[in-house]
Parts: structure tokens; sequence; C-alpha cells
């Protein structure tokens, strides 16, 4: 045990890694076996897996956190876990960052709406808004508070003993990214609206690399970064989430492929704005968990 808690302490972003990924995608793959009797299911089929599979997708990130942290901190660990997951006296305007998403979400949605019709937002062409708005915060809450234990809770304090912030949003982004794989692929109709495999997996590998997820989370490190409460990082991923579910186009096929790199272009540009006006505040090294 003392071998194992220390192998943890020495390698913890490659600990948390391989055990976030194992158990979501071990998950989503015997789920999906299970249904379907193989790993090639229809988008129709992969549905029926979704109250299975997402659930214990989003429990890996939070499950491999806890883990994690008894082995290599004990106790103490979680006394820390928990005292960043309250914190939420950190500046008030440091909550306008909750903002971020909703309004270049709906930016870029708009100016593909005002383009062509085949962009509508969910929210206006749903016949129920109120349960999309519902099921939207029902999304936006799961992912962001059962994710963020993980990615702000574990990896993230991790990367940032090393890296810089820019450089540790672009790590967890990546994998972050990377992670949701299976889900946006297998989804079918709703992500990649029946895309070839070819040309959605090369799509989808320079989305990872400089999509939406990695430029929202080097903001999320970033706000992190001055507040050190995980808690407003949760929040971040539920307004993200969130709105991407209710704002999202449901265009099929490639056409569908150009908002999130809207989106991508519009949230660097937000990182580009942050790093020209808080200079040095993303190529810092040292970690910070104070309110600033």
């Amino acid at each position: 045990m003392h071998a194992l808690a220390e192998s943890v302490r020495t390698h913890p972003l490659w600990w948390y890694y391989v055990v976030t990924f194992l158990l979501s995608w071990g998950a989503i793959v015997l789920a999906v076996w299970a249904v379907t009797g193989g790993l090639s299911p229809t988008p129709e089929q992969f549905q029926l897996t979704i109250p299975v599979t997402v659930p214990a997708m989003l429990l890996g990130p939070a499950l491999a956190s806890l883990v994690l942290t008894g082995v290599a901190s004990g106790r103490a660990g979680y006394r820390d876990l928990r005292a960043r997951l309250l914190r939420w006296r950190v500046g008030g305007r440091w909550y306008l960052a909750l903002l971020v998403a909703p309004v270049c979400l709906a930016a870029f949605v708009l100016v593909l709406w005002l383009a062509s019709p085949d962009y509508a937002p969910r929210i206006a062409t749903a016949t129920d808004k109120g349960g999309t708005i519902l099921t939207g915060l029902a999304i936006g809450l799961a992912a962001g508070f059962l994710e963020e234990i993980g990615w702000t809770g574990f990896a993230i304090p991790k990367a940032r003993q090393r890296f810089s912030v820019l450089w540790t949003g672009i790590l967890v982004g990546v994998l972050w990214g990377a992670w949701h794989f299976f889900v946006n692929y297998w989804g079918g109709g709703g992500t990649n609206g029946g895309v070839p495999l070819g040309i959605f997996l090369s799509l989808w590998l320079v989305a990872v690399l400089v999509g939406q997820l990695t430029a929202y989370r080097v903001l999320m490190v970033w706000v992190y970064d001055h507040t050190g409460s995980v808690l407003l990082a949760a929040l971040m991923h539920v307004s993200l989430a969130a709105f991407q579910y209710i704002l999202n186009p449901l265009t099929p096929g490639i056409p569908q492929q150009v908002y999130p790199w809207g989106q991508a272009a519009t949230m660097w540009l937000l990182v580009a704005a942050v790093a020209l006006a808080r200079r040095g505040d993303l190529t810092k090294q040292r970690t910070t968990t104070a309110p600033a």
C-alpha cells in the first residue's frame, strides 16, 4: 500500500487519467456490449444504453479523484477537497465567469441562425421549451459536479505544480475532450449526424486539440487559479453543458461541424483577451489558491 501511495504521489496525473478512462470507457463498452452484443451500435441502439452509460461515465472522474485522493493523502486530502468544493466566498467578479459559455454560445449561434434557418438553436425549435431548459440544467448539474470533483478537484492542482495555467488548461482540456469520444461518436444523430467514421475521426482529433473544450478549460484553470474554488469550476461546467444542450443546433451531417469550430474560435479569442488583459496570468508557474 505504501508503494502504491508513493506512486500516486509521484505520478498523480498518469494515475488519474488511467483510472478515469478505464472506469468511464470501460462502463460504456460493457453497457454497449450488453445491449447490442457488439461494439458497433447504431445511434438508436446507443440511446438505449444512455441510462447506464452516461451516469457511469460521469462517475469515472469523481471516483478516480476520490480513490486517488484517499490513497495519496488520506483524510487530510478529503478535508482539503471538501473545503475547495464548498469554497464560495471568492469575490463576486469571478462569478461573471458563469456568463462566458452562454454569451459565447448564443453569439455564435445567432450569427449562424441569421445566415441559415438550418442552424436554429434547439430551444427555438423545441415544442416543450420549459422541458428543454430543465433537461439542459439537469445535464449541466450532473456533468458539472461529478466531473469537476475529478478534473478540478484532482487533476488541475496536480498539473499546476508542474505547468503554467495555459499548459495545464491545454493538457487537461485535450484529455477532457478525448474522454468524450465514445459518447460523441456512438451518440450518432445528436453529434456526428451520420458523418462517416474516417471524416468524423479526423475532424474530432483536430477539434480535441484546438476545440472549444480546450479553450474553455484554459479559462476554467485561470479562474480556479485565482479562487481555489472547485465549486465555481463546477458551476462553470454546469453553465457550458446546460447551454450547449439548450442552444446546440440539431442540423445533421457535415454542416453541424461548423458549430463547434466557430465556438472554438470564439473561446480562443476570449483566452487571447485574458492573456492580453492580465499579462503573465496564463504563463505563471506557481500555484495560487487564494482569492484575488
